[in-house]
């Protein structure tokens, strides 16, 4: 479950991101699915979210949750992830892996494993 401002929109970002569906949409709350229904990610609208900092800084909103992703391609999914709406991280501390942030600004991994 990933508090939101707004769970319908990071629902869709979600979808179009993993290529997943919409399984529930009701007001404050959203979940989306893969196409084999093995796994879920909810989303709810919290009225008092604050985005999160991503590095973490002393008196800001921590990061609560991260989603690491293994991709196939770790260039074409960046792309992709800030086509759908992500944005690239100004930091990253590693080579192999990409951090991003989704509109809500919960950071999120890209990598490849080799």
């Amino acid at each position: 479950m990933l508090d939101a401002p707004d769970a319908q929109a990071l629902a869709r970002f979600y979808a179009r991101l993993l290529d997943w569906r919409i399984s529930e949409d009701k007001p404050g709350w959203a979940m989306v699915v893969p196409a084999d229904g093995g796994a879920h990610l909810a989303f709810q609208t919290s009225p008092d979210y604050a985005r999160p900092v991503w590095p973490s800084a002393d008196g800001s909103q921590q990061m609560m949750m991260h989603l690491d992703l293994e991709v196939g391609d770790l260039y074409g999914a960046v792309a992709h992830a800030v086509e759908t709406g992500a944005t690239l991280a100004a930091h990253q501390p590693q080579d192999d892996v990409r951090v991003l942030l989704d509109p809500a600004g919960h950071p999120f991994c890209l990598y490849v494993d080799e």
